[in-house]
């Protein structure tokens, strides 16, 4: 699913453009939305876990890109270049970013190779999804990968799917990638935002 997350971020992703990662992890997805807007762009990555950004920021910095620290209460001016990561919650969004970026990313669940117990959580992760939808600028994209197969999984994944069933279709474009054949296999979701009106 990754590799389709990325290709349906893709048209979203220009040169100079401003970037969300809702859940930095590891820092791959950080790493592919920094590489698409260049280094005259911003992408913003949110992380609960020390971990995950320490993992993030040195994955960004052997690729060039400048890493810069962010708390949930400091605004990240669109002018500033470089990666700015947020030790905190992703359902902060709106308190961090006043900009519109085009492309906001989510990979659901639990830091791979981390502790499996900490995993994002339905209340969160819509609230995040709330904000970025309003935030989203006309045009872009929001991408999500939800996970049903670990505990509280198929909780968040169907509120997700719900969110996103819930758009104005007047406003939204969605659509639902499934592994048909495997009933617990993580899925995609994506929505784009409309640039007129129907």
């Amino acid at each position: 699913m990754t590799r389709w997350a990325r290709l349906l971020l893709q048209p979203a992703l220009v040169a100079g453009g401003l970037a969300v990662d809702l859940t930095a992890g590891n820092g791959h997805d950080t790493l592919y939305l920094w590489q698409k807007v260049g280094p005259g762009g911003t992408v913003v990555a949110f992380d609960l876990q020390k971990r995950a950004l320490e993992n993030t920021a040195r994955r960004l910095r052997s690729a060039g890109a400048f890493v810069a620290c962010q708390t949930p209460a400091t605004l990240v001016e669109r002018a500033s270049a470089g990666v700015f990561l947020v030790e905190g919650c992703h359902s902060r969004l709106s308190s961090v970013l006043r900009e519109e970026p085009l492309a906001v990313v989510a990979n659901l669940g639990y830091l791979p190779g981390g502790d499996h117990a900490l995993v994002t959580r339905r209340e969160t992760t819509l609230a995040a999804l709330q904000a970025a939808a309003a935030c989203l600028a006309a045009g872009g994209r929001l991408v999500v990968t939800a996970y049903p197969g670990h505990g509280g999984g198929e909780e968040e994944s169907r509120a997700v799917q719900d969110f996103f069933a819930g758009l104005d279709p007047h406003r939204w474009v969605g659509l639902n990638l499934r592994n048909i054949n495997r009933c617990h296999a993580p899925f995609l979701l994506v929505a784009e935002k409309r640039t007129g009106g129907a």
